[in-house]
């Protein structure tokens, strides 16, 4: 049984303004153990997704169709007391801002001891060597005495850790981590990256890696999703994906990555900008950037499997650049 399953989903913000569809009838499969990366750029709809999940979406949005499906549950319509059962249990999120999991004013030790607490009947002392023993696992030099601490005594790239640990502590069946490395040096990133699959490989744990940034996902996921203006555009193997793009949007967005331009030679950007989400275009949403867009892009097209295990949305992707 894969560990989550998405099928339709759909989540809305419903403004004074108007209706922005912020994801727009999404699915995908993540199996035990495996790593998914959601890409795309800012206002792709890729965090709006992980909190859907997680059931974190508040008014104005809210869930309008589709299944979310964790181990067989669907979490859709599920009651508040039930997800709060599962959050922080068997589904954990790591935030981009450490701050948001980390209340300033309560000692680390004190805030991962509530959090194995609130979910299982163990003594104070069982509690703090899980979060002792956890601050380990994330490469926390001297976790007793860090436990002691406050988080503003802590760098920022130890407080993102402190956060990983304590979405850690039950090791959960699924991760959602919204751009956990985005702010931290290269070298602190590598370590918590090859920390997260080492986890994935020894645990079981499935992860959802959201980010904008091709490089980690390469290095790091078994599969991909590339969203764009709220829909999936292209999905399969990360590595078939990264090598052989058919999506124009995916195309353009690996061949703008400066180590894949010759020197010398101007970088390849996509022109244009994101549509706004309450104002779509009718059809694809990427046509107004898109070279290879004609009328046919005036109907929104499905996602199609083009080759095996390769699902792209659109009506002239680049299929010439398969192995013959």
């Amino acid at each position: 049984m894969n560990t989550l399953e998405v099928k339709g989903l759909s989540t809305h913000f419903f403004t004074r303004a108007g209706v922005v569809r912020a994801v727009e009838d999404v699915s995908f499969t993540v199996g035990r153990g495996k790593v998914m990366g959601l890409v795309g750029e800012s206002g792709s709809g890729k965090t709006v997704t992980g909190f859907s999940v997680i059931g974190l979406v508040d008014a104005p949005g809210r869930i309008v169709s589709g299944e979310i499906l964790f181990k067989g549950r669907n979490l859709v319509g599920m009651g508040e007391e039930e997800l709060r059962d599962l959050r922080g249990n068997r589904i954990a999120m790591i935030f981009q801002d450490p701050m948001m999991t980390l209340n300033p004013v309560l000692r680390v030790d004190t805030q991962m001891i509530e959090t194995v607490q609130a979910h299982q009947k163990v003594d104070r002392e069982t509690a703090r060597q899980r979060a002792r023993d956890t601050l380990g696992m994330v490469g926390i030099p001297s976790p007793d005495e860090r436990l002691k601490s406050y988080p503003h005594q802590f760098s920022g790239g130890m407080r993102q850790r402190v956060a990983i640990a304590i979405a850690l502590l039950h090791q959960p069946d699924l991760i959602i981590a919204d751009e956990p490395t985005t702010a931290l040096d290269v070298t602190i990133q590598g370590q918590i990256l090859a920390e997260v699959q080492k986890l994935a490989a020894n645990t079981g744990t499935s992860l959802i890696w959201i980010t904008h940034d091709l490089s980690v996902v390469a290095g790091l996921a078994d599969d991909i999703a590339v969203m764009y203006a709220g829909r999936i555009v292209e999905q399969g193997s990360v590595d078939q994906v990264l090598d052989v793009p058919f999506h124009p949007y995916t195309h353009g967005l690996i061949g703008s990555v400066p180590s894949r331009n010759k020197r010398g030679v101007a970088l390849r950007q996509i022109p244009g900008t994101t549509p706004s989400l309450m104002s779509l275009p009718p059809g694809c949403a990427f046509k107004t950037r898109c070279e290879r867009a004609d009328g046919a892009c005036e109907t929104m097209p499905a996602l199609a499997e083009l080759a095996p295990g390769r699902f792209a949305r659109c009506v002239h992707p680049h299929l010439e650049t398969l192995p013959a």
